[in-house]
């Protein structure tokens, strides 16, 4: 995928969801606080992120794997149904931090023949989410932790929507105009 649309989606799809805390700061406040432990977003991120990863690794082409990639893709489609199965507790969150980290990897590989150093601001939140998505897999209850402090009042929900608002559209409009 070329940068500049994979910018333009992400900075779109970023933006419209602040625009609903913008709007209605209770129903945004009940949607974030309900998200971590909410088993139809787990079990979608969960098999999205599977399907990406086992999509990411039959491409692989390191021939020192070659002889085990079939033994892996069972593997790890494994992984991904035993975590639906077995992990329930906090599984969007967990779902969440897979598909961040592979965002981040598909970002990344993309900005790398961008000549202008404006690609510098997608990839550096390409790195928050890596971060990011480390931490929610490690202690996936934090998340939770988050979504309760940035929704304790409706002027913080508001302020903090409007930022991320600017910011989505910054990156989409760096994707129109920029890459």
């Amino acid at each position: 995928m070329k940068f500049s649309t994979l910018s333009v989606l992400i900075g779109l799809t970023f933006a419209l969801v602040q625009v609903r805390g913008l709007a209605n700061p209770e129903a945004f406040k009940k949607t974030l606080l309900a998200f971590p432990r909410s088993l139809p977003w787990g079990y979608s991120l969960v098999a999205l992120g599977t399907l990406w990863f086992l999509s990411n690794l039959s491409n692989e082409r390191i021939s020192d794997f070659e002889p085990y990639k079939k033994f892996m893709l069972a593997g790890f489609a494994g992984i991904g149904i035993a975590t639906c199965v077995f992990v329930k507790d906090f599984l969007a969150a967990r779902g969440l931090a897979i598909v961040m980290l592979l965002l981040a990897k598909l970002t990344v590989d993309s900005a790398r023949w961008i000549e202008t150093d404006w690609r510098l601001v997608v990839v550096t939140w390409a790195y928050i989410w890596i971060l990011a998505g480390m931490w929610i897999t490690i202690s996936p209850w934090r998340l939770r932790d988050w979504f309760d402090w940035i929704t304790q009042t409706p002027a913080r929900i508001k302020t903090g929507c409007a930022l991320r608002l600017t910011f989505g559209l910054l990156v989409a409009f760096l994707g129109l105009f920029l890459f």
